[in-house]
C-alpha cells in the first residue's frame, strides 16, 4: 500500500500515547483533574484504556501503603460511570485485602475477573494460603489454578508463570 498517510499513526494512537505519558508523570495533585480530563476524550475505549494502565500501575505502587485507601476513594469518585475502572479498582481493593490478611469472602475471590485470579495467583504480594488453596481448586482458568499450586507447593519463588 501506498500513499501519503500509510505510514502515519492515526490520530488516537498518537493521544493515547501522551494521555499515557502525562498519566505516567503527573503531580498527585493533579492526577485527579488528569484523569477527568482523559475521560473526556471523544474516544471512550481508548480512554478507559488509558486510564486502566494507569490505575494499574499507581495501585500496584500504593498497594500496601496506607495512602491507597484514599487514593481508590479519590479515583471512585472520578470513575464512577466507568463501568471497567470501577471493577478493577475493586479488584485491586481486594488484592489489597487479600496481600494485608484482612477478611475476604470466597465469593469475591472465585466471581472476580480471570486478569485479578491471575494477579492473586501470580504476586508474590498475595501470600494467604486459603487465597491460594482456593484458587487451586476453583481458579476459573487452568493457568490460574497451576499458578496457584505452585506457589503453595514453592511459596519462596517468584511465582510468576
Amino acid at each position: 500500500m501506498t500513499g501519503p498517510h500509510i505510514d502515519e499513526e492515526p490520530a488516537e494512537h498518537r493521544r493515547f500515547d501522551r494521555y499515557l505519558q502525562a498519566l505516567e508523570t503527573v503531580a498527585e495533585a493533579d492526577e485527579t483533574n488528569l484523569v477527568a480530563a482523559v475521560l473526556c476524550d471523544d474516544d471512550a475505549t481508548m480512554a478507559d484504556s488509558a486510564v486502566g494502565r494507569h490505575l494499574d500501575r499507581r495501585a500496584a505502587d500504593l498497594l500496601t501503603d496506607p495512602q491507597f485507601a484514599s487514593w481508590a476513594r479519590t479515583m471512585t469518585a472520578v470513575i464512577a460511570d466507568r463501568d471497567f475502572l470501577i471493577r478493577r479498582l475493586r479488584e485491586w481493593t481486594l488484592l489489597r485485602t487479600i496481600a494485608l490478611g484482612k477478611p475476604w469472602a470466597a465469593e469475591e475471590l472465585t466471581g472476580a475477573s480471570d486478569w485479578f485470579q491471575r494477579m492473586a495467583a501470580t504476586t508474590q504480594i498475595v501470600t494467604s494460603p486459603e487465597a491460594l488453596r482456593l484458587l487451586t481448586e476453583r481458579g476459573r482458568t487452568r493457568r490460574v489454578r497451576n499458578a496457584a499450586s505452585r506457589r503453595l507447593q514453592h511459596p519462596d519463588e517468584s511465582g510468576r508463570c
